[in-house]
């Protein structure tokens, strides 16, 4: 992988993390277009950017990071579900992420549910909620949508909102609690394909390794800030019902070029 490569992968990272499109589909095509999808550096890469979309959150939220006990309380509960599907069912969820067909389908489904929320929304209007109205239970179950996730293509944002609205969270805070979850889960998802790149090649990484990883991580950490903003306001204002239209294109377009064989060999990545 080259520089330029390094940041179209970063820049498409940067849009569609914090976005409900499937940041993993994304990826998936443009490696692939790139002729890069098969390199486990690559792999490792498009998990590993992760960490500067994290920083994003952290500097459009900062104030939100500073507020009682009980925020950090709800986090880690809402966390739990990942960390327990993540070790006991590590062997199914290894081949899942081996089919690329899963992918496409988790997109087509996933866009379905997005334009029934929509709708049942504009139907029943919308209330203003805050992060204070989420309980420990509320948290739980929010946590278990996010172990959909673990399902490649259904795009661990999606899960989650999808997890808040359930809960009775308006779109807007079901959209920030979402973010704010992203930060350990992510965390975690970037640690685990650094150390197990890291000790796959022999403890040690390359200078040119080491840069692309540098440049990713700014790009990504840039173009997601400006994501997150972008998506707020337009949520906020119109709803779901466009990324629900986008994600069954995405994924019809997946599945055909799936069926056309262009993505023999190609395995994709966790969240």
């Amino acid at each position: 992988m080259n520089l330029l490569q390094a940041i179209v992968l970063a820049i498409v990272e940067g849009l569609t993390e914090f976005l409900p499109v499937s940041s993993t589909g994304h990826m998936i095509i443009a490696s692939t277009a790139m002729g890069i999808a098969s390199d486990p550096f690559v792999k490792m890469f498009t998990v590993a950017i992760q960490f500067g979309a994290i920083l994003s959150v952290l500097v459009l939220y900062w104030k939100r990071f500073f507020q009682s006990l009980d925020f950090y309380v709800k986090l880690f509960v809402a966390f739990l579900p990942a960390i327990f599907f993540g070790l006991f069912f590590k062997k199914v969820i290894d081949r899942l992420l081996e089919n690329i067909v899963v992918v496409g389908i988790a997109l087509v489904a996933g866009g379905i549910v997005f334009l029934f929320l929509d709708g049942l929304f504009a139907r029943r209007g919308q209330k203003d909620t805050a992060i204070s109205d989420i309980n420990l239970p509320k948290a739980l179950k929010i946590g278990l949508f996010q172990v959909i996730a673990m399902v490649p293509g259904v795009s661990r944002s999606a899960a989650t909102i999808i997890g808040g609205l359930t809960q009775g969270l308006s779109p807007k805070t079901a959209a920030e609690f979402s973010f704010f979850l992203a930060v350990p889960t992510m965390f975690a998802a970037t640690c685990k394909s650094l150390w197990d790149y890291f000790t796959d090649e022999g403890g040690q990484f390359s200078q040119n390794e080491l840069m692309l990883l540098a440049v990713g991580n700014i790009v990504g950490f840039v173009v997601a800030m400006i994501a997150i903003k972008g998506f707020i306001r337009f949520l906020t204002n119109n709803g779901f019902k466009i990324f629900g239209y986008y994600r069954i294109v995405v994924g019809l377009i997946i599945l055909v070029l799936a069926a056309l064989g262009y993505f023999e060999g190609v395995e994709v990545g966790a969240f």
